[in-house]
């Protein structure tokens, strides 16, 4: 059985808590908020009977929402301090407290120690109670001066590999079956000869050789796809320093049967040396 990478996000409310366990779900990390450390034991229970390499990477959202449950955090802790699978890391997220009272105000949302009360009344009290966990966090980031890429940019450094948050969907769909709406970029393929006007390919499909061979072997084929690579390869990159976790390139033909299919598996296939990278085919069995 894998060793089970257990990270514990902590810290004061406001700090990027939220944001943090967005990065942490693109970094592979199987994530939960809000779990009451109390039920930390149980739940690792479950984690290894399920043994499931789903869940050897964990991230879980503990603080003082958990309210008295909270305070047996560190039991909890102390129960795997004798574990060779387990090494829980606790990172955790402050700010400045004027930083916080401005978020709240932004967000118009209660301190959760303070429902009736002001903010910095919270915060303060908070801030108090979170003393002995700062002490113990192997990993602490003040994010008062930074942006949500910033602290993703953080959070890679010390959890994980910059490549593993960039993944590459290769979809191919046809215009008649409307568009995708999750697609970031959609090509239109349509001006490509179409293997539908040939009576036996009709009722084939992209992923099969001969279709494939055909709607590669057109000159304007060859163009179009060293113009898209080229402009993929500048693209890529950028929407990836961005700290965007995945793109969906989507590419159309009529039906989504035959051009699609076969430009979406080359184009997922070259990608594939540098990017995590599916293909999935929407309409491909709709039929025409």
């Amino acid at each position: 059985m894998k060793d089970i990478d257990l990270v514990i996000i902590t810290g004061m409310s406001g700090a990027g808590k939220t944001v943090a366990t967005r990065i942490f779900e693109d970094l592979g990390y199987f994530c939960i908020d809000n779990l009451p450390p109390t039920l930390l034991p149980k739940f690792i229970d479950l984690i290894e009977d399920a043994d499931s390499n789903k869940f050897h990477k964990l991230a879980l959202v503990m603080d003082l929402r958990g309210g008295e449950f909270f305070d047996s955090l560190f039991i909890s802790l102390d129960a795997f301090s004798k574990s060779e699978r387990f090494r829980p890391k606790i990172l955790f997220l402050d700010a400045k407290d004027n930083v916080l009272v401005q978020r709240y105000k932004e967000t118009r949302r209660s301190h959760p120690l303070a429902q009736q009360g002001r903010p910095i009344e919270g915060i303060q009290l908070e801030r108090k109670k979170l003393e002995e966990v700062r002490g113990l966090a192997q990993y602490y980031i003040d994010t008062s001066d930074m942006s949500a890429r910033e602290l993703r940019d953080q959070i890679i450094r010390h959890f994980g590999k910059e490549a593993e948050t960039f993944r590459v969907n290769l979809l191919s769909f046809g215009f008649k079956h409307g568009l995708p709406i999750d697609a970031d970029l959609v090509f239109d393929v349509r001006f490509l000869p179409n293997p539908y006007y040939i009576k036996h390919m009709r009722d084939r499909t992209g992923l099969d050789a001969d279709i494939s061979e055909y709607v590669l072997k057109w000159s304007e084929t060859q163009q179009f796809l060293k113009k898209l690579m080229d402009l993929l390869r500048f693209m890529l990159p950028q929407y990836k320093r961005e700290g965007k976790g995945q793109l969906v390139i989507a590419i159309g033909c009529t039906g989504g049967m035959h051009r699609s299919v076969a430009l979406a598996e080359w184009i997922g296939k070259k990608l594939s040396a540098d990017y995590p990278t599916s293909i999935s085919h929407r309409d491909m069995k709709r039929g025409n």
